[in-house]
């Protein structure tokens, strides 16, 4: 008699489109790490106009995780998602067509407040759509999904930097466009039963010490990993490490996670999710730690590859204990919370690393290593009452 063994459950068909629209924005999206460049070298701002332009867009994409996340609870998932694309699509086109620094600026804010409405009402789908039991597996298939089309879109970026700097904004306008198309044709709208009043959901999540308590821990690790696209230049450069070597070493942080985390992720999908932040959170504050003794490009990418491999293990985490804690009917305001506290780490993130880096490589890496395992103490702390949550709501959702 022939013996069938059953494989491993499938992540839904709806989350698969989620995914591809999710790829194809991002391979096309070409314009924000070429957005300071641009307005340099094409419409002639001055380095403290372009610094500024881009303080409004980082403004507005920090508001943007907390609206995206209230809309996609008030309105639903689908409709705010494909709202958010259509107005990133329009405002592209705006913005590659104005000229002026206060009309620039105006519209780099409203970027900012766009582009990024994808990210919670996706998270919100994506526990919407997905068993508990394959979620981390589903938000490390997202992350490796984003990286994928980052690293495209580098490369492409890069080819109309320099040959078509104005189309570059048709083109990603294109896959703004496509995005909202395949979510609406071929995602589901998935939000439950009405929740709280609108005027009441902020103030749930406002009110949640457990949740605070990861978005704080959130925030640590979004200021230790930002220092890699901050300080980290800053810092090389004064340690010996050429721009070409640097942009090399860099390179192998894409690299490492398109090959790696697809045979990871369900090894990693199977632990403790807290437990996985904490241990990935101390190998992301090792590998920034280590990046004191670093003189050359060798030892560089040598700390690329810690710090990337801690970086592919925490991916799924997050977002895993972020749907975890969250009412069903509040899945999008607890993700835009954790999106904005992410954000706010990544906003601080130069600050400190800037007046720590004239003390010299030695307090500036101990000081965001120390800061990184803050964070991965905090996220140990939590994993017994993240878990208790994380039981109580599957006994209430089996009743």
């Amino acid at each position: 008699m022939a013996v069938t063994t059953a494989g491993p459950p499938s992540l839904p068909r709806p989350f698969w489109m989620l995914w591809l629209g999710t790829v194809v924005n991002r391979t096309g999206a070409i314009v924000q790490p070429f957005l300071s460049v641009y307005l340099v070298q094409v419409r002639g701002f001055t380095l403290a106009q372009a610094g500024a332009v881009m303080t409004a867009f980082g403004i507005g994409s920090l508001l943007s995780h907390l609206v995206s996340g209230w809309l996609a609870d008030r309105f639903g998932r689908r409709l705010t998602l494909t709202g958010g694309m259509l107005a990133t699509s329009a405002t592209m086109v705006i913005l590659g067509a104005s000229s002026g620094f206060p009309a620039v600026t105006a519209t780099a804010f409203l970027l900012g407040l766009t582009i990024e409405s994808y990210r919670p009402a996706s998270q919100a789908m994506v526990a919407d759509l997905v068993p508990p039991a394959l979620r981390a597996r589903a938000f490390g298939s997202l992350f490796w999904g984003v990286n994928l089309g980052y690293s495209v879109a580098m490369v492409a970026g890069g080819w109309f930097a320099d040959h078509g700097p104005r189309a570059m904004f048709a083109v990603n306008a294109a896959v703004a466009l496509v995005f909202a198309a395949v979510v609406w044709r071929a995602v589901p709208e998935s939000r439950p039963a009405e929740g709280p009043p609108a005027g009441r959901r902020l103030r749930v999540v406002l009110r949640d010490r457990l949740m605070l308590a990861v978005s704080a821990v959130t925030a640590g690790y979004g200021l230790v990993y930002g220092q890699a696209y901050t300080t980290l230049p800053l810092a090389m450069a004064e340690q010996g490490v050429d721009r070409t070597d640097f942009g090399l070493a860099m390179a192998l942080n894409g690299v490492l996670i398109i090959v790696v985390q697809p045979l990871t992720g369900r090894w990693v999908a199977r632990w403790d999710p807290s437990r996985v932040l904490a241990a990935g959170t101390a190998v992301v504050a090792m590998g920034f730690a280590l990046t004191a003794f670093v003189h050359d490009a060798g030892g560089l990418a040598l700390t690329v590859a810690v710090w990337t491999a801690g970086e592919i293990v925490v991916a799924g985490a997050v977002p895993t204990i972020v749907a975890a804690l969250a009412p069903r009917e509040l899945q999008g305001t607890y993700a835009g919370v954790s999106g904005m506290s992410w954000a706010a780490g990544a906003v601080l993130s130069p600050l400190i690393g800037t007046a720590l880096l004239p003390l010299g490589p030695g307090a500036l890496w101990a000081g965001v290593g120390v800061a990184g395992a803050v964070s991965a103490a905090g996220a140990l702390l939590l994993a017994g009452p993240v878990g208790r949550r994380r039981q109580r709501f599957r006994r209430i959702r089996q009743r």
